[in-house]
């Protein structure tokens, strides 16, 4: 049975269609009133890696009607040069989200970067005020890799109230989130981390199974509950016996979707929704800043995009 007839696979394709299809409706309408959203990427040094993220979202953008502009900087430019440039795109009423595209060269600290970027242009939902606004349920500019993984959850159609839920991962950006919106929600979250005594008997409880480790095939099919949804966000490089490289999850996928009723593919998963909510996130910032126009200025109209 191939990847796509299997019901027990979470595909990210279809729901990031159908939200991609809806920021085009949004875009259209905010352009037409005078305010064209704008992304505006930013690549620090030259990392192949780092052009094919930045292609995929200048192609999904487009998709949206979403403009979108690369700046590239050195990979010798200083932390603090760095910064006034951010600044002066928070300052530009034409840019709506700024994108900072990892990894930066060492001397830079991402935090700091992207602390520097204005609340209302972090589409990115990185900024410690967007961090912070998830624990007061202001959930919709979550950081984009922990809302796509709950995206996919939701496609189960499981009743998030009361649902037992556990976090292997408990990173700033992806495992935290993901336990406050889960919360808000109403679920019951553990979160698990390198210092948890017993990660299996933790993930054998778990109706909903969030694994962001880094660590490849780490969870394998006994320490998934039978019938449990598995959302596996890790990405690893892995030489397979016949010596190419290949991408694998932080899941054991073979093994675990013959316990897992549902269980995202990697990749194919959580990806392709990632970049589908960075674009509803902009349409989100576009409204926040047109409401903060109004509420400065007492008007809305297209001078202030121009």
């Amino acid at each position: 049975m191939s990847l796509s007839d299997d019901s027990r696979y979470l595909r990210g394709g279809p729901v990031a269609q159908r939200i991609i299809a809806s920021v085009r409706v949004d875009a259209a309408i905010a352009t037409a009133e005078g305010f064209p959203p704008k992304l505006i990427s930013i690549t620090v040094g030259d990392t192949a890696a780092v052009d094919v993220y930045v292609r995929n979202q200048r192609a999904k953008a487009a998709l949206a009607g979403i403009g979108f502009e690369e700046r590239r900087f050195p990979a010798d430019i200083t932390a603090g040069e760095l910064e006034a440039a951010i600044h002066g795109l928070n300052a530009d009423p034409r840019v709506t989200g700024i994108i900072i595209q990892r990894p930066v060269p060492a001397h830079i600290p991402i935090k700091t970067l992207q602390a520097a970027v204005h609340p209302l242009k972090d589409v990115e939902g990185m900024h410690p005020a967007s961090i912070g606004n998830i624990v007061y349920n202001q959930l919709d500019l979550a950081p984009c890799t922990a809302a796509a993984s709950v995206e996919l959850l939701r496609e189960t159609g499981l009743d998030l109230k009361g649902l037992e839920v556990v976090i292997v991962g408990h990173s700033e950006i992806v495992g935290k989130p993901i336990a406050f919106l889960l919360m808000s929600e109403g679920a019951t979250v553990t979160v698990c981390h390198h210092m948890t005594r017993s990660v299996a008997a933790h993930a054998r409880r778990a109706d909903a199974l969030f694994v962001a480790v880094g660590k490849p095939r780490l969870i394998k099919a006994d320490m998934v509950k039978p019938g449990a949804a598995v959302i596996d966000i890790g990405i690893n490089a892995e030489i397979g016996p016949d010596g190419e490289s290949r991408i694998v999850g932080d899941v054991d996928t073979e093994s675990v979707k013959e316990v897992a009723s549902w269980i995202t593919p990697v990749p194919g998963g959580v990806g392709p929704i990632t970049v589908a909510i960075l674009l509803r996130n902009t349409m989100v910032a576009l409204s926040r800043q047109r409401a903060r126009y109004q509420a400065t200025y007492g008007v809305v109209d297209k001078l202030a995009a121009e």
